[in-house]
């Protein structure tokens, strides 16, 4: 099951990538959202091969899960692939600088159920796509706005 989504943001390409790369303030808003986040290996400065522990509450159930940085490119992308018993994901974020001062934000997300169960739980995800698609485009709208904002305090 694959999200797809896109945001463009009033803010230089360098200085979003900076704000998406910022894992520490990423890992806050994690844990803030409920869930745990542990950095297991860390790269300074940041390169593919970080790696966090991660466990949060997915359809009632706590999950456990690895997720590694995969692909590590300033200013233009990176990817992470979560991986746990039953379900393996991918993120992959990717930046286009539309002009000096604006930047296009494309996420795409995708579940890779390993076993029944995960599958039936995607399946169900499937039945509901619009309303789990439609609360991943606002979240990441939601993030790319914070991002728009905080560069224009900056400013």
């Amino acid at each position: 099951m694959i999200f797809n989504t896109r945001e463009d943001i009033e803010a230089p390409i360098d200085f979003v990538f900076a704000q998406i790369s910022d894992f520490a303030s990423l890992e806050r808003m994690i844990l803030r959202r409920g869930a745990e986040v542990q950095r297991r290996v860390d790269r300074t400065p940041h390169a593919a091969g970080m790696v966090w522990d991660a466990a949060f509450d997915l359809r009632g159930k706590r999950r456990q899960s690895e997720v590694t940085l995969v692909r590590f490119e300033p200013p233009a992308a990176m990817r992470f692939e979560a991986v746990s018993k039953s379900l393996n994901a991918d993120l992959t974020v990717e930046l286009v600088a539309l002009s000096r001062g604006r930047t296009r934000l494309g996420m795409i997300g995708e579940l890779k159920p390993q076993n029944l169960t995960a599958r039936l739980m995607v399946q169900s995800l499937k039945l509901a796509r619009g309303n789990v698609a439609k609360r991943f485009e606002m979240r990441v709208a939601s993030y790319a706005k914070d991002l728009e904002d905080k560069y224009l305090r900056r400013a």
